[in-house]
């Protein structure tokens, strides 16, 4: 295997997180051999990274070390190690589909809905984990640890994690996976992209009968209102878009000028959209539960993330009103 041979798997040298070229991407690519030799399919690939993501949250949920001693800090390190093994078949099947050809709609939606697969049930055991444990919280904040304070705290918490999820990590990766997207279709074309519009998906969704297709519907109506989300936080992009196809018609007359300075305003923001998917909150994740502060990881992921998302949106957008002027 040589340093070659991994990069053929990237999407591209622009989209890539220099800790996945050095980590990620080479372990997924051995990986991505394994699965080649045994003809496994990329989409049976996803399915295990979400099967053992969502396992690590046992993990999590009994991992405080102040409590439990070695036994909480082992079962940290077994979580850290099934997430990051989640993470590496993640690359994986990417990888393995680029080598083999087999990319398929399917493979597209589950790969966007694996990282929400993990995330969801370990976010759940970290709120029962506080459940469990906040002895310590209760004493610094000077709260009498009855039932009823647990509940409230706990309610409390739940909500906090709610918004956080569903309100912020979800669409904090959505529109960093967009931009990845619209910077490979600037770069590569519609054929080295996978730059789905909301339209495209409901009319395909429309056209599918329920009857012996019902799973497939679901994921279908899924995918809708994943790019629909993605189309509603960057207004001046799908103005850009709609501009750009009435003035050249198809998109692959876009002048190779256009696309070229499109790629130069749209390649800083690459690094903005690495840090808002895996491994920013991955190393943040893994630092507070060793911590025995799983909370914090909450405050870094509305507060910190929050803004850098709104930093990256207003950039991108703001250059896309400019060259729409520019039209």
């Amino acid at each position: 295997m040589t340093k070659e041979d991994v990069k053929s798997t990237y999407k591209s040298n622009d989209t890539e997180e220099w800790l996945d070229t050095v980590w990620t991407r080479p372990i997924g690519y051995r990986w991505a051999l394994f699965f080649q030799r045994f003809n496994i399919h990329p989409n049976t690939v996803t399915i295990l990274s979400m099967i053992i993501g969502a396992g690590s949250s046992w993990f999590f949920a009994h991992g405080s070390y102040r409590t439990e001693g070695m036994d909480g800090l082992l079962y940290n390190l077994i979580a850290m190690l099934l997430l990051a093994w989640a993470n590496f078949y993640d690359s994986a099947d990417g990888q393995l589909a680029r080598m083999t050809g087999k990319k398929t709609r399917l493979g597209r939606i589950l790969d966007g809905a694996a990282s929400e697969v993990w995330f969801i049930p370990i976010y759940l055991s970290l709120v029962y984990r506080f459940y469990v444990h906040h002895d310590w919280e209760f004493r610094m904040l000077g709260i009498e640890n009855t039932g009823q304070n647990t509940w409230i705290a706990v309610s409390v918490f739940l909500a906090v994690v709610l918004y956080s999820g569903f309100g912020c990590h979800s669409r904090q990766c959505g529109i960093a996976d967009y931009y990845r997207q619209i910077h490979l279709f600037f770069l590569k074309g519609e054929a080295g992209s996978e730059l789905d519009n909301s339209v495209q998906q409901q009319k395909l969704y429309d056209e599918t009968p329920w009857k012996g297709n019902f799973l497939w519907k679901a994921f279908l109506k899924t995918y809708v209102n994943y790019t629909r989300t993605q189309e509603k936080q960057t207004p001046e992009f799908q103005r850009l878009m709609k501009k750009l196809r009435e003035r050249y018609g198809e998109t692959g007359h876009i002048p190779q000028e256009f696309r070229d300075r499109f790629r130069a305003l749209s390649l800083p923001m690459m690094k903005w959209t690495n840090i808002l998917t895996f491994n920013t909150r991955a190393i943040v994740l893994y630092a507070t539960c060793l911590a025995d502060v799983p909370w914090l990881y909450f405050f870094f992921e509305v507060v910190i993330m929050t803004a850098i998302c709104r930093y990256m949106r207003a950039r991108h957008e703001r250059f896309c009103r400019e060259l729409c002027s520019q039209l």
